[in-house]
């Protein structure tokens, strides 16, 4: 299989998913597929990965497009990196929705075996999802610095009393 071979079945799929066409999504998927995720206890088959990243995440962001900003082939191995960006209209494990747009960087390695993927590992930046969902908030510069600045006076402090 060339490479050009492999990095249009990737591609496709993305597509795929991002045209909503799950049932496609699958023919791309070999019975053996496993999917590697962050989080996930142990790797995930083909029917969980379908279940519980593909329909939950397509659910929740039914307009969600993935841009890509690279796209690498090595031998059998296809990577992936960019955005993926959509309004949050349906739940998102437990989160009803925001109607926000979001949009968060990723990197996927596909495996590709007999015109099919057999293997995933997708990590994408969660965080900066729960973020923009108003589910999680970070500390601004301004805070850090003056948590900085108190630590470094009750230091001062102890140091002074100390001699």
């Amino acid at each position: 299989m060339s490479a050009e071979q492999n990095k249009s079945i990737v591609l496709q799929m993305y597509q795929s998913f991002d045209q909503g066409n799950l049932e496609q999504v699958q023919e791309y998927l070999a019975p053996n597929f496993v999917a590697h995720i962050p989080g996930a206890s142990k790797a995930l088959n083909r029917e969980a990965f379908m279940q519980s990243v593909l329909m939950i995440f397509r659910s929740a962001f039914p307009d969600g497009m993935h841009k890509f900003e690279d796209v690498i082939v090595e031998g059998d191995k296809v990577v992936t990196r960019g955005t993926f960006s959509g309004n949050h209209r349906g739940e998102l494990q437990g989160i009803p929705p925001t109607g926000k747009l979001i949009t968060i960087p990723f990197f996927h390695i596909d495996r590709i075996e007999n015109d099919k993927l057999v293997e995933h590992w997708g990590y994408s930046d969660l965080l900066s999802l729960m973020q923009q969902l108003g589910i999680v908030s970070l500390p601004g510069p301004g805070l850090i610095a003056r948590k900085l600045y108190l630590a470094i006076a009750s230091l001062t402090k102890f140091n002074k009393e100390a001699s």
